[in-house]
């Protein structure tokens, strides 16, 4: 799948390999669902091809090496190995970054450079980030990092210290709209409509908006900080809608709707409401920080999502 927008990266990408000396170390920094784990490998591929070499097709090429979640445990590994859906670990463990060190003490394949790709780096673990720095500290010849960020401000100051920042903008809706049209024609005009208005310039997130049915989940959460939710019958209403046991991609795509619907209203708010709006998208910014690491029950957490939705709301009599 192919995202718009990396025309500016593009170009800021391609000066750098033309330049007398390379830099070894290049952030990849942008809210989740830009496409920059998808620019990152093309950018890999451009960077290690060499002139009269063949480089072989399809996805695999033994000088790019990919760090990125596995499957949590030998049960979802035989999932993934019969092609079912499957869970992931939630952090690139320091194990793979020792893995990949190993690979490092050998020369490139079938040419003079090597791209080590982490998506996201900002999942790593304590260990992992802290092993990644010998690394960037002290990189072999003709070895490049491009680290996948949707938070690079999680990454360690001297991981960052130690990288350019490549920068991918949010899409305009236009754009997003554009995508829509391109890689999701089944939508309706209504749920078309709701995720432009939802992916808060994330074409990743726009599709996902699509991809799990959130319409409904967006109308019952705009009732919520719109109405409050006295009697707890919109909570119950949300956690039915998003199912008993809904998957990590699940909620965390809920967390997103959340955040991002917030996000649209505070601007229309009264005054008087505005700042509810703000600590409760405060405390969802939280929840979905701990996430990938916290073993939430599921349906606790949605009722908290709804909770602190309706504590947006103002108190009826004040509405």
């Amino acid at each position: 799948m192919s995202f718009s927008g990396h025309d500016a990266a593009w170009r800021e990408w391609r000066a750098a390999m033309g330049s007398a000396r390379m830099h070894h170390g290049w952030i990849l920094a942008g809210i989740k669902g830009l496409g920059k784990g998808a620019f990152a490998r093309a950018a890999a591929r451009e960077l290690v091809a060499e002139p009269g070499t063949a480089q072989g097709e399809g996805e695999y090429h033994p000088d790019i090496i990919i760090l990125d979640h596995l499957p949590a445990n030998d049960d979802e590994e035989k999932k993934r190995a019969e092609g079912k859906p499957f869970q992931l670990k939630r952090n690139i463990t320091v194990d793979q970054i020792r893995r990949m060190q190993q690979r490092l003490t050998t020369r490139p394949t079938l040419g003079q450079r090597r791209v080590i790709i982490i998506d996201p780096a900002d999942d790593m673990e304590k260990g992992a980030v802290n092993a990644l720095l010998k690394s960037l500290e002290e990189p072999p010849v003709g070895t490049f990092f491009l680290l996948v960020a949707h938070r690079p401000g999680r990454l360690l100051a001297t991981i960052r210290s130690r990288c350019l920042m490549l920068h991918f903008a949010p899409l305009a809706d236009t754009e997003i709209d554009a995508v829509l049209r391109r890689d999701a024609p089944e939508a309706d005009s209504a749920a078309h409509a709701a995720a432009v208005a939802a992916a808060r310039g994330s074409p990743g997130a726009a599709l996902d908006f699509v991809g799990h049915g959130l319409g409904k989940l967006q109308a019952l959460m705009q009732r919520l900080v719109r109405e409050g939710d006295s009697d707890l019958a919109l909570r119950g209403a949300l956690a039915e809608e998003i199912g008993a046991r809904p998957d990590r991609e699940r909620i965390h795509a809920t967390l997103d709707l959340a955040r991002a619907m917030l996000a649209a209203e505070v601007a229309a708010a009264p005054r008087a409401q505005q700042q509810r709006i703000v600590a409760a998208h405060a405390e969802l910014a939280k929840r979905t920080a701990q996430a990938p690491t916290y073993n939430f029950d599921s349906q606790l957490l949605i009722l908290e999502i709804g909770g602190l939705l309706a504590s947006a709301a103002l108190p009826r009599e004040t509405a």
